[in-house]
């Protein structure tokens, strides 16, 4: 099992999910995040006066499928994601040793 975290732009949340679940990914956990790579934010004018954005918002995507559905997965973020410029976001892949359900403490890959 692998987990996948990914951190994308919140304009593409939508286009990620429908790319995910047309290639079979059943769950996911979505949270809202800030924070910046090599944009290093901006600056905004707000009623007269200059302030630096520096922490962007972004979503970031976490989940763990079984070994033959990553690379599948990884695909389907990455072209339903990217648009070329700087703050497309990232992903992250890391190994999972086990799963367990809790509501009937199935474990490994039924888990999932």
């Amino acid at each position: 099992m692998t987990k996948i975290e990914a951190v994308i732009q919140t304009s593409k949340l939508e286009a990620v999910k429908t790319a995910l679940h047309e290639i079979g990914v059943e769950g996911m956990t979505v949270l809202e995040a800030r924070g910046h790579g090599r944009q290093k934010g901006h600056t905004e004018f707000y009623r007269g006066r200059e302030y630096t954005v520096d922490l962007i918002p972004k979503i970031k995507l976490e989940m763990v499928l079984a070994d033959d559905m990553v690379e599948r997965a990884v695909e389907a973020i990455v072209n339903a994601a990217r648009t070329g410029q700087i703050g497309d976001g990232k992903i992250f892949l890391s190994k999972i040793d086990e799963a367990i359900r809790i509501r009937n403490q199935e474990r490994g890959v039924s888990a999932l």
